[in-house]
């Protein structure tokens, strides 16, 4: 997506305004609290496991075989669930990214996201974006799975209740960098580092 651009004029045209007026009925007789998992198709198994467990630090909880499920299955979870991402192989070429954009995954602390930025490029993985996104104003480092998914690491992300709105465009604080992102904070999000000694490791020489 273009980078450090927010069309003020778009959002607020008659177009998007009724996407994003568009009300949710109250009689729903169901409430979806949390998106469970995903399972994502990939070329080498073997090799996709090895990047989310030793990469980022998944657990495998559970396998099919070949004769279970075409192409072999893997289940692997972040928490308490059993699952959050599993695999399925036997594709013949990487993700293009047609129907799936991207996959996020939160932690506790923007802390996190520095070690996070830090342990990819230590393990030759390739940075596709860091900083603060636009909608949303998380702080995140974004990157490629073996299959090309597009993967982010996250914190910060706006809460907001069911009835009120989203923060206004105009408060949005995109940076291309963690460090812009952790010294430029937009109103209400809080980045100052716990551990202060990060700060050397991610101020700008």
């Amino acid at each position: 997506m273009p980078r450090g651009i927010v069309d003020i004029d778009g959002i607020n045209s008659p177009e998007m305004l009724a996407i994003k007026n568009k009300k949710t009925p109250n009689d729903i007789p169901f409430n979806i609290t949390k998106i469970g998992h995903v399972v994502l198709r990939c070329q080498n198994i073997e090799k996709s496991v090895k990047f989310y467990t030793e990469i980022l630090g998944f657990r495998v909880s559970d396998v099919y075989p070949h004769s279970m499920v075409e192409g072999k299955m893997v289940f692997m979870r972040c928490n308490n669930d059993h699952h959050g991402v599993a695999l399925v192989g036997g594709i013949s070429k990487s993700s293009e990214n047609i129907e799936l954009h991207h996959m996020a995954f939160e932690v506790d602390s923007i802390d996190e996201v520095v070690h996070a930025r830090d342990y990819l490029i230590k393990n030759n993985i390739e940075i596709q974006f860091e900083g603060r996104r636009r909608a949303g104003v998380q702080v995140a480092v974004e990157f490629l799975d073996p299959d090309g998914h597009w993967l982010e690491i996250f914190w910060g992300l706006d809460q907001v209740d069911p009835d009120a709105s989203a923060r206004p465009p105009e408060q949005w604080a995109e940076e291309f960098s963690l460090e812009d992102a952790i010294d430029n904070a937009p109103i209400g999000q809080d980045t100052m580092l716990r551990d202060s000694s990060l700060r050397k490791n991610t101020k700008k020489e």
